[in-house]
């Protein structure tokens, strides 16, 4: 029998990161925005991808990363993002997990403040982790502080299955489509001329146009779509770094109005990668979204966003401050150790790296 790694498993609001603090092979590259670029198929890197992330050892929707060295002394460390399709340019769940980790590992040692900033190299840039602890140095929630997120552009069309449907891109350190299902009533055939007066019954089931869990294989379905449907088109290039362009996910939203606090109470399912399924609200499209909103007007100042997910988790997401490249947000969550793996390969084992189902 031979040991692989050890990883420490997190979950963020629902959504998996598995954390390989060591990883048994060379991760080239000056940076990890090169050393994402420098993971290719064929590479040990992509071959440890796919072994923890396969499945019988993970699943398709199996979200993690690598430490690596950071970009240069400002920096705690580096990571690399993966999921089952390849190496993301940014994860929001992933960077509040790493920040937990982090100072929970004694990577980073606690602020008595209450407040331990982690800061974190990622393919898109350099992100932070506020820790927030408790008298006993625990992690309790964590600040998710971005890139400068922006809207890209507004109102586009894309044409689907369910017909034409209209899409807005916001970059949150990857790039995504905002969908907004109350839409998707008219896209599938509804005689209402307001897209926002829709059909309940619709082409996505004999069910109620919504983000909800019996509506999820439709919504997988309809994400692939608009993602493959965005393939070329020009305002998915990212305009200084080729290496982040291209659409990474489809979020589809649904309007929930406001909460009696005063926050705008959104919930949404991200679909990334070529089908995966985000089970928090999605740190870095949370990060798009609150940029897309401050664009539209529709999320005030001082204002809070609400983010919840298909599960019921909330991410409270605000924006932190405006710059010449967009607006910084700060997106808030927690993350928990759920467990600690060591992995193993029999070499009688045939399903080395394993196999995915979807």
């Amino acid at each position: 029998m031979s040991t692989i790694c050890t990883s420490v498993d997190f979950h963020t609001a629902g959504e998996p990161f598995r954390i390989v603090a060591e990883p048994p092979v060379e991760t080239p590259g000056a940076s990890v925005a090169q050393r994402r670029e420098l993971a290719v198929p064929g590479s040990e890197v992509d071959d440890l991808r796919r072994l923890l992330c396969f499945e019988p050892r993970g699943h398709a929707d199996m979200y993690g990363g690598f430490i690596t060295e950071p970009d240069d002394d400002g920096a705690d460390f580096g990571v690399l993002f993966w999921h089952k399709d390849g190496f993301s340019t940014a994860c929001g769940h992933g960077t509040m997990a790493l920040g937990a980790w982090a100072v929970s590992a004694g990577i980073v040692a606690v602020d008595p403040s209450g407040t331990t900033e982690v800061t974190i190299d990622v393919p898109s840039g350099r992100v932070r982790a506020q820790v927030h602890t408790d008298a006993e140095g625990r992690a309790t929630s964590v600040d998710f502080v971005n890139v400068p997120s922006r809207l890209i552009a507004s109102g586009l069309t894309v044409d689907t299955s369910l017909g034409p449907v209209t899409v807005d891109l916001a970059w949150g350190g990857a790039i995504y489509a905002l969908v907004d299902v109350a839409q998707l009533g008219a896209a599938a055939g509804s005689s209402q001329d307001d897209a926002t007066q829709f059909d309940k019954k619709n082409r996505l089931g004999e069910v109620s146009c919504e983000v909800v869990p019996e509506n999820l294989t439709a919504l997988i379905a309809l994400g692939r779509e608009v993602k493959a449907g965005l393939a070329d088109h020009p305002d998915t290039v990212h305009p200084e770094d080729d290496r982040l362009s291209g659409v990474y996910g489809t979020i589809f939203v649904d309007r929930l109005g406001t909460l009696p606090g005063g926050e705008l109470h959104q919930r949404n399912v991200t679909v990334f990668a070529d089908g995966q399924v985000d089970r928090s609200p999605c740190g870095s499209g949370t990060a798009a979204r609150v940029a897309a909103l401050h664009a539209a007007g529709e999320l005030c100042p001082g204002q809070t966003l609400a983010h919840e997910s298909i599960v019921g988790t909330r991410f409270p997401a605000r924006v932190l401050e405006e710059t010449a490249d967009g607006v910084i947000p700060v997106v808030t969550g927690s993350a928990h150790r759920v467990a600690t793996t060591t992995f193993e390969v029999d070499p009688l084992d045939d399903l080395v790296p394993g196999f995915v189902l979807r």
